[in-house]
């Protein structure tokens, strides 16, 4: 599993069992750095067109591989199988495109596992957004949750509506505008919201970030690094205000709109906020968030928060090979629930799918 917000590979090896529900176990996980090579490859590939990346998706699926290779062999662990997200270079669903590097024969072939992986492609074929797929994951492995938020690249949340059907939808922006300013002041990220915290709110920015057209669309929707460059850095670049000041100003606009999404529900009774994702380690936005949505917050343990994005495209995996419905048309509004996610090398345990 590899982020818009590019803190690295996360690598999990889990167990699922089901008797009457789904249980799961994390049983190792790491997150591999990346060097400033791939780094500099990541975030530039978007400005490719998508028919033009099968260099760098051969090359990151090698990568890939020769990382799961180490991994296995530090962990002495013999998976089953191996289900990888890659990484999101191009996600224009509205223009019937996705992309995600990292090639699955390559990881196959050097791996000799069988590997699923592009997950969201089948989605869009069918009129859907490709994502959030997490989802499912939610309603089966968190219900006791009334929303399940995670706070990546970008803000996404997932719940069950009054008729029982999932919900979920990307919010806004998070992380991949949080590092980017942090960035130009030499650092990988704010930690804990610190600096963000110590600026000072500009409301006119704010009110331009949370004009933005996007905000008023149905879901389902989905957001990509296109959306970011196209309505949201033209507005942050525009105003000449410190670093400072609009790491506050990004951080507030996150919360409200992470707010609007979770009060236009009335609330249950259990009232939990359930958050994972990198973002949730920022304790000034998770300060934020709590305080315009009063919802009770919970944060989990550290692997958890860490890797439950790496687990839940295990799961995913999982279901694929059962040939199982792992994407959900009410959550990406596709036309149908499908079974998402293309298989490369014979899936042993399980017999072939259909």
């Amino acid at each position: 599993m590899s982020g818009t917000s590019l803190d690295g590979l996360d690598i999990a090896y889990c167990e699922f069992k089901k008797n009457k529900n789904w249980k799961y176990k994390i049983i190792h996980a790491q997150t591999i750095n990346y060097n400033n090579e791939w780094k500099e490859k990541l975030s530039a590939a978007y400005i490719r067109k998508p028919g033009n990346v099968s260099d760098i998706d051969n090359t990151f699926g090698t990568f890939i591989a020769n990382e799961v290779l180490k991994f296995i062999k530090r962990k002495k662990i013999k998976p089953d199988f191996i289900s990888s997200h890659g990484h999101t270079v191009f996600h224009e669903p509205a223009k019937g495109i996705t992309v995600q590097i990292g090639n699955g024969q390559i990881i196959s072939d050097l791996c000799i596992l069988p590997v699923v992986c592009d997950f969201r492609t089948g989605d869009v074929a069918l009129g859907g957004q490709g994502a959030p797929l997490v989802p499912l994951v939610d309603k089966l492995l968190f219900s006791e949750y009334e929303y399940c938020l995670n706070l990546g690249g970008f803000a996404n949340i997932s719940y069950d509506n009054s008729r029982g059907k999932r919900i979920a939808f990307d919010i806004c922006p998070t992380n991949i505008v949080l590092n980017h300013l942090a960035n130009k002041l030499d650092m990988e990220f704010d930690k804990d919201g610190g600096i963000a915290s110590n600026g000072k709110l500009i409301p006119e920015l704010l009110d331009k970030f949370n004009s933005l057209s996007f905000y008023k669309q149905s879901y389902p929707k989905s957001l990509g690094r296109e959306w970011i460059e196209k309505e949201f850095f033209p507005i942050l670049n525009s105003s000449n205000i410190s670093i400072q000041n609009k790491l506050r100003t990004v951080a507030e606009h996150i919360a409200i709109q992470i707010a609007f999404a979770v009060n236009s529900k009335p609330k249950a009774q259990n009232q939990k906020l359930f958050i994972t994702g990198g973002g949730s380690y920022n304790s000034f936005l998770t300060e934020r968030i709590s305080a315009h949505t009063k919802w009770k917050v919970i944060l989990p343990d550290d692997r958890t928060i860490q890797f439950k994005e790496a687990m839940a495209f295990a799961f995913l995996g999982v279901l694929r090979m059962r040939n199982e419905i792992n994407i959900l048309k009410s959550v990406t509004g596709a036309k149908k629930d499908s079974s998402g996610g293309k298989i490369y090398g014979f899936p042993s345990p399980w017999d072939k799918p259909d």
